[in-house]
């Protein structure tokens, strides 16, 4: 997930968690009825983890944003656990750069600018699921999933 102030990109992974497609795109209400609409999502597709993508600036250090989405993080991860969900754990993910590497890919795909401006979030999950699905795979299955906690 990509999670901003007024919208949330999402995407999954396909079963063999080696590639990741966008879903869609959700407007904000509150985190709350945010989580909520993505605790269905979790069970209606029976994910095995929430890759949340962490907004951590340049030199490491945490942003308003970060803080944002660390609580976010932890709303989610508190409704997982109270619908029986407790083996689904919640990874925060370096987003570093996402947002570029999506937006150079759609323009590379000749999308417009008004076309972009309405996926960019969706284009930036997949490329944080996508980063972290690699990263598990180049640690030849040793885990560090709390890296950023």
């Amino acid at each position: 997930m990509d999670v901003g102030d007024k919208t949330i990109g999402v995407a999954l992974s396909d079963e063999l968690e080696i590639t990741a497609r966008g879903l869609f795109t959700l407007e904000r209400v509150s985190d709350k009825k945010d989580a909520g609409k993505l605790l269905t999502l979790v069970e209606e597709h029976g994910c095995g983890a929430v890759v949340i993508g962490l907004p951590i600036n340049l030199n490491g250090s945490d942003s308003k944003q970060t803080l944002k989405v660390r609580t976010f993080a932890v709303r989610m991860e508190n409704m997982l656990r109270s619908n029986g969900k407790s083996n689904v754990p919640v990874i925060l993910h370096d987003e570093r750069f996402t947002t570029k590497i999506a937006e150079k890919v759609l323009i590379e795909a000749n999308m417009s600018r008004e076309k972009r401006r309405t996926i960019i979030d969706k284009q930036a999950a997949v490329v944080i699921l996508q980063s972290y699905l690699s990263s598990r795979h180049n640690r030849n299955g040793a885990r560090n999933d709390e890296e950023y906690r």
